[in-house]
């Protein structure tokens, strides 16, 4: 049983977390009964700043054995850095991959609730922690949920399950898709079983909704994920939608900026083309109401996302 970490980093954005995100993981992993390891980060940064680098090193400086750390100097994007790290626990022959995002805050007990759940069902193909909000600038963990993993509604609408909600135990028992791109455990011979042009992640999605992708292959393989209601991890979102109706809506899309909501945009038209034919005929319906309400929605309001409309097309084309 061997398991790899892997995370990754990101100028700035990620090195204001790993004073707090790497003794969590620390703790987690000397948690584990039997820890055979090994920690993998790859640095998405445009330019060598250091920053991320020397945090990891000094921190691991006296076990160095234990982490390794990669770079090519440019932001290969979400997809390919994972995919990247994928293929090196591979590699190194690990039985489990766990995919965490640096800016997360693990309970001790973590790790090994998530890796006792697929050891238990070797039919499971992944586990999701429950994830719930952490407010970084206060350093306050909230009893708010983040996700308790990944849900399909009609019209290949994927959710994370319960996000903004108090957590009083209500999606315990819920059935979920596949984990959170925030926070997930994975059996590495299941992301083997849906591997596409040998890539595990679609990596013309660049950012934003991968996991939805990844968690709808599974589905379709009928390969399960499972929720772990006691392994909790705390998680400081970017991206998030805390709150319910059309003015928490706008406020919240108002926080993000263009870059991040284009990516969005994009991202869930390349989800649109790649699984329609997948889906029913009324879920069908529902995504082309949606992709006209999406292209309204930003000529009236947000026409930076415009000119999305060519990477959407070059992508429809490159689908067999």
């Amino acid at each position: 049983m061997k398991l790899v970490v892997g995370f990754l980093a990101y100028n700035e954005v990620s090195a204001k977390y790993l004073g707090e995100f790497l003794p969590s993981l620390r703790k987690a992993l000397d948690f584990l009964p039997k820890p055979e390891f090994k920690i993998l980060a790859f640095d998405n940064s445009e330019e060598d700043t250091k920053i991320n680098r020397l945090a990891i090193e000094f921190f691991f400086r006296e076990n160095p054995e234990e982490v390794g750390y990669y770079s090519q100097g440019k932001n290969l994007g979400f997809g390919a850095a994972y995919n990247f790290l994928i293929k090196k626990a591979k590699e190194l022959e690990a039985d489990y991959f766990l995919m965490l995002n640096p800016d997360t805050c693990l309970a001790p007990d973590a790790i090994s609730l998530l890796m006792a759940a697929l050891e238990e069902k070797k039919e499971l193909a992944a586990a999701s922690p429950k994830i719930l909000r952490w407010n970084f600038s206060e350093l306050k963990k909230t009893k708010q949920i983040d996700s308790v993993g990944l849900v399909l509604k009609p019209g290949l609408k994927f959710i994370d399950l319960g996000q903004g909600e108090e957590d009083k135990g209500q999606y315990d028992q819920a059935e979920i898709l596949g984990p959170s791109g925030a926070a997930g455990l994975f059996r590495l011979s299941a992301l083997e079983a849906i591997k596409e042009k040998d890539n595990y992640f679609d990596e013309q999605f660049f950012m934003y909704k991968e996991d939805c992708d990844l968690a709808y292959r599974l589905h379709k393989n009928n390969l399960k994920s499972v929720l772990v209601p006691k392994a909790i991890i705390y998680h400081d979102r970017t991206a998030a939608f805390y709150g319910r109706g059309i003015r928490a809506f706008f406020l919240n899309r108002r926080q993000l900026s263009k870059r991040v909501r284009a990516w969005s945009f994009r991202s869930q038209h390349f989800l649109f083309i790649k699984h329609f034919k997948t889906e029913n005929l009324a879920s069908r319906l529902l995504v082309l109401i949606k992709v006209f309400i999406l292209f309204f929605f930003s000529l009236i309001l947000e026409q930076f996302n415009l000119k999305e409309y060519k990477n959407i097309k070059k992508y429809w084309q490159s689908i067999d």
